[in-house]
């Protein structure tokens, strides 16, 4: 099943390609079910998203629209990431890639900064994932792409819920942090200024949907209350967009935990307003 915003079936001509990653090989959660996310998006999209009129089905789409030419590359393992994610950048596409747990972020990352060298990373999530006693998992993701990445110019975005280790962490590598408590002081208009100022030319999103706050976003593996409106992350995210990406993954939807399939859905139009933002 192709995701409903695909707009055509000719890689070659594509400017934004969506890929699946269905694997959550290294995620540590109890809750499990994230590997089942990008099918249950792709579901979601074509049945709440589209509109039967008469025997034409038309899309629900954001305001300005999608102009660009989106392919739908299906579903990958994890050992196909660099590969997949290669042939993608290497024709100056922007891939936008639905896991599976966040670990995944690891892998894109390095493929995508093959590319375009250090990246400025804007990572939106409950957690700081700046485990650095162990590597190789979801809550080591910072830790692990280090090497690729220019911490002047990233930014984490959501945090509130993290282990000592990581306020060390953030602390030492000197990270800027945007709480959902400092958007709450300085308004959305203030954060978004704020983030623009701070990343550079080579930008990568990453969105793990527990930044969102759980009464918006319940299916999720690891749920933390106080979280972002999804609003204010739809505004973040097609702001950054319009100064434009070099890649976009969400991760960590777990429909198992899901309610009435409303964290599948709202991942779904985040997908297609980035695609009706970016550069």
């Amino acid at each position: 099943m192709k995701i409903c915003w695909a707009n055509t079936d000719n890689f070659d001509e594509a400017e934004i390609v969506i890929v699946g990653i269905p694997d959550e090989s290294k995620s540590h959660a109890l809750r499990k079910g994230t590997s089942e996310a990008p099918h249950k998006i792709r579901e979601i999209a074509s049945i709440r998203d589209t509109y039967k009129r008469g025997d034409d089905v038309s899309l629900g789409l954001p305001l300005e629209g999608i102009t660009k030419k989106v392919y739908d590359f299906g579903n990958i393992e994890r050992s196909q990431i660099s590969e997949t994610i290669e042939k993608i950048i290497s024709k100056s596409k922007i891939p936008i890639s639905i896991g599976g747990d966040h670990s995944l972020t690891i892998e894109l990352i390095k493929s995508v900064s093959k590319k375009y060298g250090k990246l400025s990373l804007v990572y939106f999530d409950a957690h700081p994932d700046f485990v650095s006693s162990i590597h190789g998992y979801y809550g080591s993701v910072i830790s692990d792409v280090l090497p690729f990445i220019d911490t002047k110019t990233s930014i984490l975005v959501g945090i509130r819920t993290p282990e000592k280790e990581e306020i060390d962490n953030i602390k030492k590598y000197d990270l800027q942090v945007i709480t959902p408590f400092d958007i709450i002081r300085n308004g959305i208009q203030k954060t978004e200024e704020i983030i623009l100022d701070k990343i550079g030319k080579n930008t990568y999103i990453s969105l793990d949907m527990d930044a969102i706050d759980s009464a918006f976003a319940p299916g999720v593996s690891v749920p933390v209350p106080l979280g972002l409106r999804n609003i204010e992350v739809v505004l973040l995210l097609k702001s950054i967009a319009k100064r434009g990406i070099c890649g976009l993954d969400i991760m960590e939807v777990c429909p198992n935990y899901d309610i009435k399939d409303r964290t599948s859905h709202l991942a779904s139009r985040i997908i297609s307003e980035v695609i009706s933002s970016a550069k």
